[in-house]
C-alpha cells in the first residue's frame, strides 16, 4: 500500500482502505531509490492497527518495490500480516515487464503466495502498443495456475485518432482459457484539444457469438485553466436497444495555488427508490487541494450520496479526507485522516494514516505562482 494509492482511493468507505494492504502502485523507472514507513489505526480502536512499511530500488534499469503490512497481535507487539514484491525490469528501448507477488504471511513471517501478476508491454515505431497481463494463483497443490489474462493492443488510426482492443480471457468450464470479454476504445482528439471517445463492451451471448453490453461515450475539453468531462453510459434495455442509464460530469479548475475538482453522477439505479428510467443525482465528489510557499500541500475530498432509508432528503455526506504532505529536508511528513458520520450524523474520525517518505514524488509540490491569465 503507497500514500498515493491510498490517498487515490480514500473515498471510497473505510473497509475498502483496510483492503488496500495488499496492493502497491507501480513506480516509474526514474533511477531513484526510496523508502516510507506509516502508521494506520482508527481514534476508536474498532480497527486492529496496522503499519507499513515499503522500498524502491532501482540498479541497471530494474526497479524492486516492496510493501510489508504488519498487524497489532494478541499479545500488543506488530507481527507480518502482508507483504507485495513487485520487479519492473526495462528489457530493451520498447520492452517492459513487470512481476507482482502477493504473499500472505503468518506470526513468524513465513510466506505463502496468494497471487501473481505479469505484465509485458512492447512499444512498436508506428506508435502502436501490445500489452499482456496474466494473474496466476496456487491451486490446492500449490501449483500456480492462470486465472486471467488480459491482451491489449493500442495503435494509431489517423491522425489525432487511437484505437485500443482488449480482450479478458478466464478459464471456461474444460479449464482453457476462452474469451469472456471484449472492448473497443476509439479516441481522437481534435486540433483544440478536444478528446472524444468512445467504448464499446461485449459479452458472449452463449451461442458462439457476442453481444454488445455497454458503450460509454465520453468528451473532455480544455478552456484555459479549466476541464471539463463528460461520460455516459448506455446499456441495452428489455427490448435490446441503447438506452441511457448513467452520466458523469466532472470539472477541473486550477487557479491562484488552487486546485479544484468535482465529479456529479447522474443514474437510474437510486438506492431505496423504484427505478423510473429518469437520470437522477446520486453521487458527488468534490477536492480542494492547496499548496503554500513552504512546499506543503492539503487535499481535501468529500463523498456525498443520498441515504436510501430518506429518499427525499438529497446528498449526505458519507466520507471527508484530509491528506497533508509536508516536505523536510529530502523527507515528506504525510498524514491522513478519514471521517464518516457518527450515530449522531456529525463527521467523526475513523481512520488515520501517519508517516514518513522519501519518494521523490512526494516531494516535487510545485510552489509556482500561477500565470496572470489564471
Amino acid at each position: 500500500m503507497t500514500h498515493r494509492h491510498m490517498r487515490e482511493l480514500a473515498a471510497f468507505p473505510r473497509f475498502a482502505i483496510l483492503g488496500l494492504v495488499l496492493f502497491t502502485v507501480p513506480a516509474a523507472l526514474s533511477g531513484q531509490s526510496w523508502n516510507a514507513t506509516s502508521q494506520q489505526e482508527s481514534p476508536d480502536g474498532h480497527i486492529n492497527p496496522t503499519r507499513t512499511t515499503e522500498s524502491h530500488t532501482e540498479i541497471d534499469g530494474r526497479a524492486v518495490d516492496k510493501t510489508t503490512v504488519e498487524t497489532l497481535g494478541p499479545d500488543g507487539r506488530y507481527v507480518p500480516y502482508s507483504e507485495t514484491e513487485k520487479e519492473t525490469l526495462r528489457v530493451n528501448d520498447t520492452t517492459t515487464r513487470n512481476v507482482e507477488r502477493t504473499f500472505g504471511l503468518d506470526t513468524d513471517g513465513n510466506r505463502t503466495l496468494i497471487q501473481e501478476t505479469q505484465e509485458e508491454s512492447r512499444r512498436m515505431s508506428d506508435g502502436e502498443e501490445k500489452i499482456t497481463r496474466t494473474d496466476s494463483r496456487p491451486d490446492a497443490n500449490g501449483s500456480l495456475q492462470v486465472v486471467r489474462r488480459e491482451l491489449e493492443d493500442s495503435k494509431p488510426v489517423g491522425t489525432g485518432v487511437r484505437v485500443t482492443n482488449t480482450t479478458v480471457l478466464t478459464p471456461d468450464v474444460n479449464g482453457s482459457l476462452s474469451p469472456a470479454v471484449e472492448t473497443e476504445q476509439r479516441e481522437t482528439k481534435d486540433s483544440d484539444g478536444t478528446v472524444r471517445s468512445t467504448k464499446s463492451t461485449l459479452l458472449p451471448d452463449g451461442n458462439g457469438g457476442w453481444k454488445l453490453a455497454e458503450v460509454r461515450e465520453g468528451i473532455t475539453k480544455q478552456d484555459g485553466s479549466s476541464t471539463s468531462t463528460e461520460q455516459s453510459v448506455m446499456r441495452p434495455d428489455s427490448n435490446g436497444r441503447l438506452s441511457l442509464v448513467e452520466r458523469t460530469v466532472e470539472k477541473q479548475i486550477q487557479a491562484s495555488g488552487e486546485k479544484h475538482n468535482s465529479t456529479e453522477t447522474y443514474s437510474t439505479n437510486v438506492p431505496g427508490q423504484a427505478g423510473d428510467d429518469s437520470l437522477q443525482l446520486v453521487q458527488r465528489a468534490t477536492m480542494v487541494q492547496r499548496t503554500n510557499s513552504n512546499g506543503a500541500q492539503s487535499t481535501t475530498r468529500q463523498a456525498e450520496q443520498p441515504n436510501p432509508g430518506d429518499p427525499n432528503g438529497g446528498l449526505q455526506v458519507t466520507q471527508e479526507t484530509i491528506d497533508i504532505v509536508r516536505p523536510e529536508s529530502g523527507t515528506a511528513n504525510e498524514s491522513l485522516i478519514v471521517l464518516a458520520p457518527n450515530a449522531n450524523g456529525s463527521l467523526g474520525q475513523v481512520w488515520v494514516d501517519i508517516g514518513k517518505t522519501s519518494n521523490p514524488a512526494a516531494l516535487q509540490v510545485d510552489t509556482k505562482p500561477p500565470n496572470k491569465s489564471q
